[in-house]
């Protein structure tokens, strides 16, 4: 199913581009991906047939383009069976709002695993507080000015734009 959704932080569009930049490429982006989608799953509960578990969270970029930032986010995650699926392949949008705010926006496509229609409200809600979720995670992250560059708060800078991160996220519960 398709999803966006959009949440002002409070930071000027760059300091909210250098920190969504460090999110990418520490670990923070993959523990606000587990946050959110136990967020989801918590609201809601498994909504198909069987548990379905975030194992990783891939992003690329963020790219600059005029005054919009752009970081491409993939989750992958496996049902009871291990089968792996793409759970999540979206942007997330940095947009200036005025001087000193931001919209950081999320569209793209949340797939559900096989047996599991689209359409339930169930999995429409699921798939609407994970993405609230997550957002409200970035946008905080990238709102704090207490977080300096190369520290892991939401885990600042030390990007390469040319590079592809990938975050395994392995939990302990």
């Amino acid at each position: 199913m398709f999803i966006g959704d959009e949440v002002r932080a409070e930071a000027c569009a760059a300091a909210a581009a250098t920190r969504l930049a460090g999110l990418a490429c520490g670990s923070s982006l993959t523990r606000a991906s587990h946050a959110a989608w136990d967020a989801g799953i918590a609201s809601f509960g498994q909504a198909g047939p069987e548990p379905v578990r975030l194992l990783r969270v891939h992003c690329r970029g963020p790219v600059q383009r005029g005054s919009v930032s752009v970081l491409i986010l993939r989750w992958e995650a496996a049902a009871g069976s291990g089968l792996l699926f793409p759970a999540l392949d979206a942007d997330i949008t940095l947009l200036p709002d005025g001087e000193q705010a931001t919209l950081v926006g999320l569209t793209g496509v949340y797939r559900t695993p096989a047996g599991t229609r689209p359409d339930q409200p169930a999995v429409r809600g699921v798939g609407a507080v994970t993405i609230r979720a997550l957002l409200s995670r970035v946008a905080d992250a990238i709102s704090d000015p207490a977080a300096p560059p190369g520290v892991d708060p939401g885990a600042a800078s030390g990007w390469s734009a040319a590079a592809e991160h990938q975050q395994t996220g392995t939990r302990t519960s």
